[in-house]
């Protein structure tokens, strides 16, 4: 199966827009257009890196199986409705395909191990290969203690444990390439499988193929029962799958992405780690869910989020970890050279102990959301939102970080306007639910000062429109969200003059918007377009009546996604670069709402989006 020729040679640094996501709803792969999985933490998300040249360079660690030498990809796919990636290149007048995935589940139970199927397979002629085994483990890139057993590759740190089989004939030595030879008709099948204080499943490379395939039937049940007249379907469709491969499926928690520093400013330092869940994204994410008929990830996230904030109720932390635990604290990792030179590379988030007014607003909002949608929330559940609601009444005065966590606290418009929504959104509970006359009547009286307050300190009225801040001129894209609040009747002239506002002076050209004015953060260096706030402006457009220009805009930005339907954080509008952590779940969770906001407006139907089928 090997031909002795070793036909590697240097990898250049991908962009971000080359990668695909593989996962198996407790961590998630990164593959390069090149074969190479250049980022998995283990045994989760938030673990250790396993593979981590992203941002940790060549040292880091990489699994590259494809083309010994530079070759042109001909296509690269994910496989309609499923987890499963395709890339095809042409090599030497024939056609080499990688089809990979991780394997999520068996008979409908998680796997005790993380499995990565990888199948090489050639047309139209004999096709050189090669397979790069590398595994670093953690920020050190330890190397492992390497052991065969039964012809598999066995590679341990302690408790952790990763094995490597491989199709009869070809035998991989880790950090050494591995020329390859793929004959038609004659695959190559390589599984890697993890486990952590597990004992080691292993599965024979021809087994693992048919659990691959089960899988994508699992995969393609699950999206068959999303409603079928969703307009631009296909997209919704990969998005929900993006947004569920980065759901923590142990515990059921949204993480914000999978991928740590990540830069908005290549060669910059606006590095964060995103390996956490933030209630507001999750919240969205939750509330994106049951909008598509999926009412079981959203009932698990809101268990979650009800087992996470317990020891510290009523109080809301910004985020927490997988575990409902505290976040790490922030530190930046020596040596680690960052994606495109861009540190310090960091583990940990330095925001978890900040004041942000507006995540009540996002998960008491979800919570009514299901209590619409479904039956009276738990008496538990329902204590908690009680908590949260009064919690918005004891602080909604204070100053915050915001949505966007600005070092210096401030008071925020949006952060008021979530305070508010927590509030009403509390109180059309109660209809249902119960709650003393006294809480009823100081809640009813708090919504309303805080409607009052904003009105008269938060609105600009040479402007014309709501401001980022209490005495500033400056506009927030957050402020998007206006005409979903019901604060004001969605066609008001305030509301029009803020939305109209916010796509003229933060525009970034085209479809994309700034989330504020550049630079107003008090960090150095630059950033680019915030896409979450541009699906934000289709859903503000379809809720003012603007429903044609709403459709136009969103099908614009399905123009600027990946080449497998997945965005970043943010865009370069110059270069249409993706910028930040990648996939990310709240701008997968804003698309989803917006295609919702364009079917929820008037004379919305699903005919939009059979033009843009892209699985």
């Amino acid at each position: 199966m090997t031909d002795g020729r070793d036909e590697t040679c240097p990898r250049p640094p991908s962009p971000i827009v080359d990668y695909g996501l593989l996962g198996d709803t407790r961590t998630a792969a990164l593959v390069a257009a090149d074969g190479g999985i250049d980022w998995l933490c283990v045994p989760r998300f938030d673990g250790e890196p396993l593979f981590g040249r992203l941002v940790g360079g060549p040292l880091a660690g990489t699994f590259r199986t494809g083309p010994g030498r530079p070759a042109a990809v001909v296509r690269r796919r994910y496989r309609k409705h499923t987890a499963t990636l395709e890339t095809t290149w042409a090599v030497n007048g024939c056609r080499l395909t990688l089809t990979e995935a991780m394997v999520a589940e068996v008979g409908g139970r998680l796997l005790p191990t993380t499995l990565i199927v990888r199948r090489l397979s050639a047309e139209g002629g004999t096709a050189g290969a090669v397979v790069e085994f590398d595994p670093r483990l953690g920020v050190r890139h330890r190397p492992p203690r390497v052991r065969r057993r039964r012809g598999v590759l066995v590679c341990e740190w302690g408790a952790l444990a990763v094995s490597l089989s491989c199709t009869p004939g070809l035998t991989v030595e880790p950090g050494r390439p591995t020329p390859v030879t793929v004959r038609p008709g004659r695959p190559v099948i390589l599984v890697l499988a993890v486990a952590h204080r597990e004992p080691l499943v292993h599965v024979e490379p021809a087994a693992a193929w048919e659990l691959l395939l089960a899988d994508e039937r699992r995969w393609r049940a699950w999206t068959a029962e999303i409603d079928g007249s969703l307009p631009f379907r296909e997209h919704v469709v990969r998005s929900l799958l993006t947004v569920r491969l980065l759901t923590y499926s142990p515990s059921q928690a949204l993480v914000a992405a999978p991928t740590t520093s990540l830069p908005e400013d290549p060669g910059g330092v606006r590095n964060w780690d995103y390996r956490y869940v933030w209630p507001r994204d999750a919240s969205i994410g939750a509330n994106a869910f049951l909008s598509v008929g999926k009412p079981e990830e959203a009932r698990g996230f809101l268990a979650w989020l009800l087992h996470a904030s317990r020891l510290q109720r009523p109080r809301l932390p910004a985020l927490f970890a997988l575990n409902g635990r505290h976040v790490p604290p922030e530190r930046e990792l020596p040596g680690w050279v960052g994606h495109l030179d861009s540190v310090p590379v960091r583990i940990g988030n330095g925001a978890a102990g900040q004041h942000q007014l507006d995540g009540y607003g996002w998960v008491v909002d979800a919570a009514w959301a299901f209590a619409q949608a479904e039956k009276p929330l738990y008496a538990e559940t329902w204590r908690a939102v009680r908590g949260f609601a009064e919690q918005v009444v004891r602080c909604w005065q204070e100053p915050d970080a915001g949505i966007w966590e600005v070092r210096e606290p401030d008071q925020h418009v949006h952060s008021k306007l979530m305070g508010w929504l927590a509030l009403d959104r509390a109180l059309r509970i109660a209809e249902t639910h119960p709650l003393t006359d006294r809480q009823r009547r100081r809640w009813r009286d708090v919504r309303d000062a805080i409607a009052a307050d904003v009105r008269a300190r938060g609105f600009d009225p040479v402007t014309g429109s709501y401001v980022r801040s209490y005495g500033s001129t400056e506009l927030d894209a957050a402020l998007l969200v206006l005409p979903l609040l019901g604060l004001d009747d969605a066609g008001s002239a305030r509301i029009r003059g803020t939305v109209d506002a916010v796509r003229d002076r933060l525009s970034a050209g085209g479809p994309l918007l700034y989330r504020y004015p550049p630079g107003h953060d008090g960090l150095p260096g630059t950033e680019g377009a915030f896409l979450p706030c541009s699906f934000w402006l289709v859903q503000a457009l379809a809720g003012t009546g603007r429903r044609a220009e709403a459709v136009e805009l969103f099908r614009a930005l399905l123009d600027r996604a990946s080449p497998l339907g997945l965005y970043a954080e943010e865009m370069d509008p110059t270069t249409g670069a993706h910028l930040g952590n990648y996939p990310q779940t709240l701008t997968h969770a804003a698309l989803i709402q917006a295609a919702l906001a364009i079917r929820d407006a008037p004379g919305g139907s699903g005919q939009d989006g059979h033009r843009a089928a892209t699985d």
